[in-house]
């Protein structure tokens, strides 16, 4: 068996005009890729940014006949809408596993290792956390989280610390910070999707007793020997006077999902409650680390 699927380029304008015709012609799926190179990192709250060169995606049954299905476009869409498009045939595959060869082990530092559960760890004696790809953000494969991984593996021997992963999507920083022997682990997010995605996963690796997981408004203020937010740089900055009270005199707090030209702004509203801010840079991303005053 195999599909037809139907690329068009169109400006954000046509999109929903475009997408809604595709599903009246019968598409099987209709979605939506970045065809420029532009990617949206912090939209409005409640609303849906479209980039302003989009790809439409539509799939539709092996028996479609391209041609039909291009006059029948035609015919339903306003006369001031042009196409640009491309057709192609998929072949069939066993997708679950197309999906799962896009992902592997990954190294952090020196230790610690990040892999999906199907995959044997390539240095059983390592830090390895099994963590498969899903609706929760955070598998170490973007370099916000990557940054965040690499200076946990830094720190050494974390026993007894008391650890909070704010923003903790996947749950893979609260995860690491346990393995790596934080006793008490507070993994907090404002999608209750992430919050099950985490104790999923602290479960799946063996460190659920250590690691309490719960919405930003249910947290007991508490003082933390490290905090890690990994979120993005405007929640950051509003965050600033909370988070200082979140830790102890001198504790480090760990600022990452920051775009290279947003870190002085987020080091400024840093620097009236921390000290010793540094900045590293991986791929336009920035992690900011700083020490209670």
């Amino acid at each position: 068996m195999s599909w037809l699927q139907l690329l068009i380029n169109t400006p954000a304008e046509q999109v929903d005009a475009i997408s809604d015709s595709l599903t009246e012609l019968g598409a099987l799926s209709v979605t939506w890729q970045d065809a420029a190179d532009e990617p949206v990192y912090e939209p409005p709250l409640n609303t849906t940014p479209i980039w302003q060169t989009t790809r439409i995606v539509a799939l539709f049954e092996e028996d479609t006949d391209p041609e039909s299905l291009l006059l029948q476009l035609h015919a339903i869409l306003p006369t001031d809408i042009s196409l640009s498009y491309e057709l192609q045939r998929l072949a069939d595959q066993e997708w679950t596993r197309v999906w799962m060869s896009d992902f592997h082990p990954m190294c952090f530092g020196q230790r610690l290792w990040i892999c999906p559960s199907w995959t044997p760890p390539p240095n059983p004696d390592a830090i390895n956390i099994l963590l498969d790809p899903g609706l929760a953000f955070g598998t170490g494969t973007h370099a916000t989280t990557a940054l965040c991984l690499e200076w946990l593996d830094q720190q050494g021997d974390l026993t007894g610390k008391t650890v909070i992963d704010y923003g903790c999507g996947s749950g893979i920083l609260a995860i690491a910070a346990a393995k790596l022997g934080a006793c008490e682990n507070w993994a907090v997010d404002i999608d209750p999707q992430a919050l099950l995605a985490t104790r999923d996963n602290a479960a799946q690796n063996g460190v659920a007793a250590t690691i309490h997981t719960c919405l930003p408004e249910a947290f007991s203020p508490l003082q933390a020997d490290i905090l890690l937010a990994n979120i993005l740089a405007n929640p950051l900055v509003s965050l600033a006077s909370t988070f200082a009270k979140f830790v102890k005199s001198g504790a480090p707090i760990v600022l990452s999902g920051i775009l290279q030209e947003q870190a002085e702004m987020v080091k400024t509203a840093y620097a009236v409650y921390f000290d010793q801010l540094s900045i590293t840079e991986k791929a336009g991303w920035v992690r900011i680390v700083g020490y209670k005053r």
